[in-house]
């Protein structure tokens, strides 16, 4: 793609920093991994978003009335040879779209100057260690010059504010990217599935990492860069483990598996969790405890559109799971009432506590405020029912299309006092990824089947 949307975002942004701003915007750095290697380079999502570049050592700087300038590593044939192709700053102005360019070497002597006269700097607070501490010195050397005339930034402000609003609606080209990631990731999903009852059959020893195995292949197969973040296989009683990462646990005929993984491709994430019987045939309990989460998941994918609140995905799911509780005996009514009482109570807490959905989007967990901006004066408390914090209260986001979100209820059951044994250490997620629309959402991550019979011929 050309470098025009690019330049169209950073047009966005320079019109809200105000006619003397300017904000300084670094990519991530690399890490050390051990000794001589390094982890494999992701770059920043806000620096990515605003530039397409993804080599480190770079930083942008972007002033109110439009300037951009570039910071990159330069040419130099003899690391090239060792560490890959680099554009250099002669290339970028035309590659990029920016005005100029330098060489990173020269970011210290330039940066004072461009910081000169400028009445508020911006730059993503929080996110960047030692970044403070950069724009200090450099704003120590304008001050150096007020002697001269020069004036110094009075002002510091937050990037990721403005910055998060505009990531928080994806554009055509964004959900493009985003159905592709979703696609790799339900067929990973599949290949798994296929491979554990088909291992099973053949009587072979069956280890998450075997699973885990296929979802890398396909990934990679896609053409996904990496994973969105570390993939969790957890077959049996590990399902119980929210954030359990794939080990060498054996699966089991008679147990479940739950997957939640997904790809990124192309700075965009996926994010899938599909739960399925090892041996491709759910037991009585699985497929009562499975269809209660999947009903719970429908009733929050039919509020999820423009104009309802983020919670309220969350509230259907709730509701749904709650009186399903209540009905198979996990929650005894004696004991804790109906099913308003429950959801009041948080009695469904032992075995729902998560919530149903976050933003998605370059990052996993996406940026994004949560709150209305329109109502974030609007304060109300609460004390919670399980641990009695006094909790304030905001009016959740309403939802406009284009927005990205999950929607991954689950239902996680250790054996406990009370506990029917046919459900002990079951542990089940479903999540789909979803495009708000006008009209309601868009599943994009659907090429992996969630009805129960449909997991059970697929993995015949």
């Amino acid at each position: 793609m050309t470098s025009t949307l690019y330049s169209d975002r950073r047009a966005r942004l320079a019109a809200q920093l105000g006619r003397d701003g300017i904000t300084v915007i670094p990519t991530a750095p690399e890490h050390g991994r051990n000794r001589d290697s390094d982890f494999l380079y992701r770059h920043d999502s806000y620096f990515f978003y605003l530039t397409g570049f993804v080599e480190p050592n770079a930083f942008l700087v972007l002033t109110g009335e439009g300037a951009s300038t570039l910071f990159c590593a330069a040419k130099d044939l003899e690391r090239e040879i060792w560490d890959g192709y680099r554009l250099g700053p002669e290339a970028a102005p035309a590659a990029l779209g920016v005005d100029q360019a330098f060489a990173i070497g020269e970011l210290d002597s330039r940066l004072p100057k461009l910081l000169e006269n400028r009445s508020v700097v911006w730059y993503p607070f929080a996110t960047h260690k030692g970044l403070e501490s950069r724009i200090d010195g450099w704003l120590s050397s304008v001050r150096a010059r007020v002697r001269y005339g020069a004036l110094c930034p009075e002002e510091q402000r937050d990037l990721c504010g403005p910055l998060d609003e505009m990531r928080l609606v994806k554009d055509a080209h964004e959900q493009d990217v985003m159905r592709r990631a979703a696609q790799i990731s339900a067929r990973a999903h599949i290949r798994a599935m296929q491979l554990s009852a088909r291992m099973l059959r053949e009587g072979k020893d069956v280890r998450e990492y075997h699973l885990d195995a296929e979802l890398l292949h396909e990934f990679r197969l896609g053409g996904s860069q990496y994973p969105a973040y570390g993939s969790i296989v957890a077959a049996g009683a590990n399902a119980c483990v929210l954030h359990y990462r794939a080990d060498a646990a054996p699966v089991r005929d008679g147990e479940l598996v739950l997957i939640d993984a997904g790809c990124e491709l192309d700075g965009y994430a996926s994010d899938i969790t599909r739960t399925f019987p090892a041996n491709g045939k759910f037991s009585g309990p699985q497929r009562v405890l499975y269809d209660l989460v999947l009903a719970s998941q429908q009733a929050a994918v039919d509020v999820t559109k423009a104009g309802a609140r983020f919670t309220d995905p969350h509230d259907a799911t709730l509701r749904v799971l709650s009186q399903g509780m209540l009905d198979v005996g996990l929650l005894d009514a004696n004991k804790v009432g109906n099913v308003d009482d429950v959801i009041e109570k948080r009695a469904y807490f032992p075995f729902y506590m998560h919530r149903t959905g976050h933003w998605l989007g370059m990052d996993v967990h996406d940026c994004g405020s949560y709150v209305e901006p329109s109502q974030v004066g609007e304060v109300s408390e609460r004390k919670d029912p399980l641990s009695n914090e006094l909790i304030k209260n905001r009016p959740s986001r309403i939802l406009q299309p284009g927005m990205v979100l999950t929607i991954e209820p689950g239902i996680y059951v250790r054996p406990g006092e009370g506990v029917p044994e046919q459900f002990h250490n079951i542990g089940i997620r479903i999540e789909d990824d979803a495009i708000v629309t006008a009209t309601g959402c868009e599943l994009i991550s659907r090429g992996v089947p969630v009805d129960g019979d449909e997991i059970e011929a697929l993995m015949r």
